[in-house]
């Protein structure tokens, strides 16, 4: 587990199991270990862990995602980093904040928020989840040491439960 877990947050799945919530896997299976955010998705879905929770599939943010997060009370995104200061997988409460980053291809969770916050009067409670991944390369498939971070994260999640 990473020691950089922000807050020291303890954060229940169960807690996402209602449908003011969202759990959001960003990536792209086509390119190995960018999959992970939907690979934690799959892994909601296969063991029917927050069944009342919208769980969403996106390549990459969009400016729309200000729309969908304002009829949301929670939203846990899921993503793939490169960070070489995480070690497996790190969680942290996100603040709304518009930094510029908007493109074609890529928009913040910060950005996201602030521009729901400017155009609903809304914030959500959001947290990102990234997931340490190694490959990015057009091939299908996780890393074996990505698959152990992702193994990593789920078991962090299990043992929240109890």
């Amino acid at each position: 587990m990473n020691t950089r877990l922000a807050e020291k947050l303890l954060v229940k799945l169960a807690d996402y199991n209602n449908a003011t919530s969202l759990i959001y896997g960003i990536g792209n299976v086509g390119r190995q270990d960018d999959g992970l955010g939907w690979a934690f998705i799959d892994w909601l879905e296969e063991e029917s862990i927050c069944p009342k929770a919208e769980l969403m599939r996106h390549y990459q943010l969009h400016l729309e995602d200000a729309d969908l997060i304002s009829y949301k009370k929670q939203i846990l995104f899921v993503d793939a980093t490169k960070a070489l200061d995480v070690e497996s997988f790190q969680l942290e409460k996100m603040e709304a904040k518009m930094d510029f980053s908007f493109s074609s291809h890529a928009i913040s969770i910060p950005s996201i928020m602030a521009i729901c916050q400017q155009c609903f009067d809304k914030v959500p409670v959001v947290r990102l989840l990234t997931i340490k991944g190694y490959e990015w390369e057009l091939q299908l498939g996780l890393t074996e040491k990505a698959k152990q971070n992702l193994l990593s994260a789920t078991d962090f999640f299990r043992q929240q439960e109890y």
